[in-house]
């Protein structure tokens, strides 16, 4: 029997910044990894703290923002490599109004520091009207970020890839096959519905797809450009290219509809000829209140989720990640708004 102190189920964002969480505070831990992509390893990694169709921000932005920085150096120190690619994102401008919009919300606090009041002009693209730049965004080298962290913990011999089998769970005791466990975390997105302790938490399902694209013409600078989704160079010419959001369309397959969305709302601003090279979709886990779910299960005290975390999972998978560590080993109160409580109302 193998004691740890922790199982975390999954290998998404909330998943592999919680036990960052654990690797910092020096605790023991085993990951279960089904092996295949979940929606966070195919995410766009944008970090973002504004809401682009209305130019607003959203609760605890900064703070995110910060704790992330604070916590890609920490990941640093023991893979080597910061993923943090800090190159900013520009908002293309449908018209005056929009500008006019973007310097009234510039002046507001919660936004002076976001909101660039310089305009940007891009090259190769249509910006008639300029764009707005979003200080202090960012994104993340996610195929790096989880490789990365992989190889990490495949050295420590703390990830095991296969399915996680619930029915082998004795929360009684404390065992899961042959593991003696003090608690477990269950990090599983959309698979939470199947998790027989947490499988009635109100998380929906968002469809997302993007696609991967080679440019005829080159875009001259490093930059994310958004106007109905995001553009951004990855390697050799291709560029990334998304992501949609469906709650209607939920099969398991490519959706053409989806495809022909992208395929126009690039055309939009890019002016010339590119080929699809590749399309990928995974399902976000949201919630209507748009906070994470976190919290413990109401009768083993030692089985707990973190799921909920939306189109923002790098920054709410971050953040929260430590929340939960304090409420498990410092008693600190989970934050009302994110707590499982919540619902129980």
């Amino acid at each position: 029997m193998e004691n740890v102190d922790y199982i975390i189920v999954g290998d998404g964002y909330a998943g592999l910044f919680f036990a960052h969480q654990l690797i910092k505070n020096n605790k023991s831990f085993i990951i279960f990894s089904e092996g295949r992509k979940s929606a966070s390893q195919v995410s766009a990694g944008i970090i973002n703290p504004v809401v682009l169709k209305k130019f607003t921000t959203f609760w605890k932005a900064q703070e995110q923002i910060d704790f992330l920085k604070k916590s890609l150096k920490e990941i640093e120190s023991y893979t080597g490599k910061n993923y943090l690619i800090e190159k900013p994102i520009h908002r293309i401008f449908h018209d005056e109004n929009e500008q006019r919009l973007w310097l009234k919300k510039s002046e507001n606090p919660e936004l002076e520091n976001f909101l660039d009041k310089n305009f940007g002009h891009l090259e190769a693209v249509k910006n008639d009207f300029n764009s707005g730049i979003v200080n202090q965004s960012a994104r993340l080298d996610v195929s790096g970020f989880f490789s990365g962290l992989f190889d990490f913990l495949e050295n420590k011999s703390s990830i095991v890839k296969e399915k996680f089998n619930y029915s082998e769970i004795n929360p009684l005791e404390s065992i899961y096959k042959n593991y003696q466990f003090k608690n477990i975390i269950f990090c599983e997105g959309m698979g939470v519905k199947e998790n027989p302790y947490f499988c009635d938490i109100p998380v929906i399902p968002n469809k997302g797809h993007h696609i991967k694209v080679m440019l005829s013409e080159r875009i001259p600078n490093d930059v994310t450009i958004k106007k109905k989704h995001f553009l951004f160079p990855l390697h050799d010419n291709l560029y990334f290219y998304g992501g949609t959001y469906d709650r209607e369309q939920l099969h398991h397959h490519i959706d053409e509809s989806a495809v022909d969305q992208l395929k126009n709302g690039l055309s939009e601003f890019y002016p010339y000829d590119f080929e699809i090279n590749d399309v990928n979709f995974g399902f976000r886990p949201t919630v209507k209140d748009r906070r994470p779910i976190i919290g413990q299960h109401s009768e083993h005290q030692n089985l707990y989720v973190f799921n909920g975390l939306g189109a923002r999972g790098i920054l709410n998978g971050c953040y929260f990640s430590k929340n939960l560590y304090d409420f498990i080993e410092e008693n600190i109160p989970l934050h009302e708004e994110v707590s499982l409580d919540r619902f129980k109302k």
